[in-house]
């Protein structure tokens, strides 16, 4: 017993074995495996192999354990490691040592990384993506484009040219109505007193205005080309101080054909406008039925559109009437302004104000001038609804109030305008 006790190594001298250094573990190994070799019997020497083996495989791991976590710890090798990103406004650049910095494995995915995206975006970058006119948005599903000229939005999955081609029947108009315009076609109701007759009335106009066809193309949805529109309304009055008596109408009816791009339409078109008396106007007036003014014309108008901010558009035209009927003349012209900021406005809305001039020969271009200011509020679909104040100032805009019934009237009022 006694000599098998001499052949293996007592507890104290392996644990000064292990508590060596690792680069005295040889050494410290070496002279007591010598004496126990010259001692060893063969079961001695397998019980030796097997603990040298378990040995040197435990050096091995140690050694290549602690070289990795020296390698990612702070300071020692990598002096450079930092946790976090280095950052830098806009205008300012990141310094970066003459080294480079050395990440460690477990922060570095991909080589090269790919760019990271972020709700929040710089003001240059928000100049980029608006254009020269134009206003992206970029929170949607869809990119949303508004028309800097009318303020129409338009939904694509394309910001350029999308090449120009037909459409047949398009949501979308080039070509608005003048907001100010009282002859133009739309849903409104005015109510208003005519301060200078001392009566009040309802004015109202049932019609809307809608494309057929194009031939264009959309530059970041933005419809551009040629446009054949149609556009028709009744415009009843109504007298309240008469139990609402149905007291004149006027009915029109055009065919424009459009061209448009960003900042200037033109307008060629043909319209039909008549007027009526009413028939409880006649009896009530005992007004003789003969001596009515038959007013109508057909008329040809060449019009243009000039936007010179996107909030701002300038409109003229000049219409010739090839045909015109009892107290009417050829010639008259209209001008104006609109202005509203574009866009889709949402709940709150945005004020507005337009004025139009309208000339006409048959009243030695005395014409009137109307005006209209108060809050719009415009949707996805581009359509405009407006309430506010309505001014007018002329020759009355219902055209049967020619000849012996001529009337000078003005008109202070509200009104809710649908546009198209």
């Amino acid at each position: 017993m006694g000599d098998k006790q001499e052949d293996r190594p007592s507890r104290s001298e392996l644990n000064s074995i292990l508590s060596a250094p690792r680069n005295e573990h040889s050494a410290a190994v070496l002279p007591t495996a010598s004496r126990f070799v010259a001692n060893a019997t063969p079961s001695s020497i397998m019980n030796s192999r097997i603990l040298f083996g378990l040995l040197s495989a435990f050096l091995a791991l140690s050694d290549v354990v602690g070289s990795r976590a020296l390698a990612q710890s702070v300071g020692g090798r990598n002096s450079n490691w930092s946790p976090y990103r280095p950052s830098a406004s806009a205008d300012q650049s990141i310094e970066t040592d003459s080294e480079p910095i050395i990440k460690p494995s477990q922060y570095v995915d991909c080589e090269p990384c790919p760019p990271e995206y972020t709700d929040v975006i710089s003001d240059s970058e928000l100049t980029q993506m608006r254009g020269n006119r134009g206003y992206y948005v970029p929170a949607a599903a869809q990119p949303i484009y508004v028309a800097p000229t009318t303020g129409t939005p338009f939904m694509t999955t394309q910001a350029t040219n999308t090449g120009w081609g037909w459409e047949i029947l398009p949501a979308d108009v080039i070509w608005h109505s003048y907001w100010a315009g009282t002859k133009e076609s739309r849903m409104a109701g005015v109510v208003y007193d005519d301060v200078h007759n001392n009566t009040p009335y309802i004015d109202v106009t049932l019609g809307g205005r809608a494309a057929i066809a194009r031939y264009g193309t959309r530059v970041n949805g933005q419809p551009y080309g040629w446009e054949l529109q149609i556009e028709g309304a009744g415009q009843p009055r109504l007298n309240l101080d008469e139990n609402w008596d149905l007291d004149a109408a006027d009915f029109r009816f055009g065919v424009p054909l459009i061209y448009g791009d960003e900042l200037v339409q033109f307008k060629f078109s043909y319209y039909h406008i008549s007027s009526h008396l009413g028939d409880e106007f006649i009896e009530r007036t005992n007004f003789p039925p003969g001596d009515r003014v038959n007013y109508a014309r057909d008329e040809l108008v060449l019009g243009a559109s000039f936007f010179p901010l996107p909030a701002w558009r300038w409109y003229a035209e000049a219409g010739w009437a090839f045909y015109a009927d009892e107290g009417a003349e050829p010639w008259e012209f209209q001008f104006g302004v609109d202005y509203a900021q574009p866009g889709p406005t949402g709940a709150v809305g945005t004020p507005f104000f337009a004025v139009n001039g309208h000339l006409r020969e048959e009243v030695d271009f005395g014409g009137a001038v109307s005006a209209q200011a108060g809050w719009l509020w415009r949707g996805n679909s581009g359509k405009v609804i407006r309430t506010g104040l309505h001014y007018y100032n002329g020759k009355s805009n219902q055209f049967s109030f020619n000849g012996p019934l001529e009337r000078f009237e003005h008109q202070i009022g509200g009104g809710l305008w649908y546009d198209y």
